[in-house]
């Protein structure tokens, strides 16, 4: 299995685009391949969890890490589009701060490699969007610290034009703290 690994501009996110093949029929595609990951990668990793979520058309979710316990996360679209970020929140980082996108779709089949120590978030573009997502770690609420998905100084420049309306937001995103109240990895 062959996959194209493409850093963003924070070089430890990365963009993952599996083989396809496809025909008339349909396509076939490996969608984990844990020795492919590794020998394109360069990384060694132990998945323990799969999650999926669903969400309508405008939803966005984000930006959320877990502290403690940081979860490196697989993320892919099987149904609909969307915008995907990671910021890296590492004191430590020279990039401190900076974010970086990418559009993950059913159609594109890109992966998105989101290393512990980023927050990360999406927007869905279409009607409605599957996300799916292996982590490297268990989740544990007690530790999800969340940034807010608009902060000023990260200046994420999400595709807002795409939506019909104001982004949807959980509870707890809408009253995630800004870049002066949020928790940082050492």
């Amino acid at each position: 299995m062959t996959l194209k690994v493409t850093p963003t501009r924070l070089p430890e996110v990365l963009v993952i685009e599996p083989r396809v093949f496809g025909d008339e029929r349909g396509f076939f595609m490996e969608s984990y391949n844990q020795a492919a990951f590794e020998q394109a990668t360069g990384l060694a990793l132990k998945f323990v969890q799969d999650n999926h979520s669903r969400s309508a058309h405008g939803v966005l979710r984000g930006l959320h890490y877990q502290i403690r316990q940081p979860q490196g996360k697989l993320v892919r679209v099987t149904s609909g589009k969307v915008f995907d970020v990671a910021v890296d929140m590492r004191r430590s980082s020279p990039r401190l701060g900076q974010w970086a996108g990418a559009e993950l779709s059913a159609d594109n089949k890109r992966q998105l490699w989101v290393p512990p120590g980023f927050a990360h978030g999406f927007v869905v573009l279409s009607d409605s969007a599957d996300f799916l997502y292996k982590t490297t770690d268990y989740y544990a609420p007690e530790f999800e610290r969340a940034l807010a998905w608009n902060d000023s100084r990260v200046a994420i420049q999400w595709p807002l034009g795409e939506l019909k309306q104001a982004p949807a937001l959980s509870g707890k995103d809408a009253a995630a703290p800004h870049w002066a109240g949020a928790e940082f990895f050492d």
